[in-house]
């Protein structure tokens, strides 16, 4: 643990010192944790040894509930019922056409069977909001674009996980219990918001005030009790966090304010700490052992599966063709994957390890692309970093 925290640290500082050269090209912070973390793992430089997979799980869903909360926060219930349609469209045609294109994938390009390509296609379906956010945060990409991504990836995780759990009982030849999935859906909602809901209701009491100093831990407390409450009663971690963002921005914008910031390093810190961790996983016998084919379905995956899923389900829209383009290949896949793919290996399932290659090097392909593109995709849709546009109106371009 020493030495993990020492490694971190040094990468930190380095990224910390080229951050804003990487937010000027195609040099990627997230990109630079995974590549140091390949280079100082076990079987190249040998300076971290990572025992076990509970740590990578562990971070990866702290930095999944992290991202979905303070993601969460960048929209309330007004934008979501002004604003539905298009990641209507992502959500409930494009993430079923990803999926049935990955399993297409994995059935005759890797040569799976139909029960195991269905399980990596529920697995590789979702997106991240953890790089997708690397477009959605910057002011010159529209705000529309942004707003499609933040919600589709926001929700499609939490979507994507009873699929995940009703495949895995299937390949395992285990009985399957459709109400606790969603009773653990609809409690993981009820938390996001009830949770909140309270204690903003308490703060408006006369009896309590936050403090200046305390302002930006208000909505950090809400998010942990929330985690807390969810791991406790088993609802969904993923819905309960995103839900619990978008209650706090309708509710209560103080809290949202002052939490922006802290809430977003506090985010980095975690994504960048799971970087490091799963870089460290992926040693060049691991990724010796994937067939050639392997290779040939995670380049499919990231150019084919998601871009042609999304053409369609955004055919129609009034969405300009560049901002489709850029929907359909901003469309990572990270820490939601990661921790599908772990809940697969740790199943023991027939075939769990080869599935799980496979979903490792989908991220590590699809991190390397798309958190290397994002500032082109940016310039291209609205000009340069050095002259960005004027911030339109809250609800402008939200309409479709």
């Amino acid at each position: 643990m020493t030495t993990l925290l020492l490694v971190f640290a040094a990468v930190l500082l380095l990224g910390v010192l080229v951050s804003g050269l990487a937010h000027r090209t195609v040099l990627s912070t997230a990109a630079l944790f995974l590549v140091a973390g390949f280079v100082l793992g076990d079987e190249v430089l040998g300076v971290l040894r990572i025992q076990g997979t509970d740590l990578i799980r562990v971070l990866a869903e702290l930095a999944l509930f992290a991202v979905l909360f303070t993601d969460g926060m960048r929209v309330g219930f007004r934008d979501l019922r002004s604003a539905w349609r298009l990641p209507g469209r992502a959500l409930f045609f494009g993430l079923p056409l990803t999926l049935a294109a990955t399993t297409l994938l994995a059935r005759y390009v890797v040569g799976l069977g139909w029960a195991e390509s269905f399980l990596i296609g529920a697995v590789l379906a979702p997106t991240d909001p953890v790089f997708a956010a690397a477009l959605v945060g910057r002011e010159e990409v529209p705000r529309r674009l942004r707003h499609l991504l933040n919600v589709e990836s926001g929700l499609n995780d939490g979507l994507a996980l009873p699929f995940v759990i009703v495949l895995l009982a299937v390949v395992g030849r285990e009985p399957t219990h459709p109400g606790e999935l969603l009773s653990e859906i609809a409690l993981g909602i009820a938390i996001g918001i009830a949770i909140p809901l309270a204690a903003i209701w308490l703060e408006r009491l006369r009896f309590f005030s936050a403090s200046t100093a305390y302002e930006p831990l208000n909505a950090f407390a809400i998010g942990l009790l929330v985690l807390a409450v969810a791991q406790a009663t088993h609802g969904n971690l993923y819905l309960a966090a995103f839900a619990a963002g978008v209650t706090v921005a309708t509710y209560g914008p103080q809290q949202r304010e002052s939490f922006e910031r802290f809430g977003e390093l506090l985010a980095e810190l975690l994504k960048l700490a799971a970087l490091l961790v799963f870089g460290a996983l992926i040693s060049p016998s691991f990724l010796a052992e994937i067939p050639v084919v392997g290779w040939v379905f995670a380049v499919l995956t990231l150019l084919a599966a998601r871009p042609v899923a999304l053409a369609f389900s955004l055919a129609g829209s009034t969405l300009p063709w560049g901002e489709r383009a850029a929907a359909a290949w901003f469309g990572p896949k990270g820490f939601a994957s990661v921790v599908y793919g772990l809940l697969v290996l740790q199943s023991g399932i027939p075939g769990a390890e080869k599935i799980f290659h496979l979903v490792a090097l989908v991220i590590v392909l699809s991190i390397l692309a798309h958190s290397s593109t994002d500032i082109l995709v940016a310039r291209r849709l609205g000009g340069t970093e050095e002259e960005p546009p004027p911030r339109p109106d809250v609800r402008d371009g939200l309409h479709v």
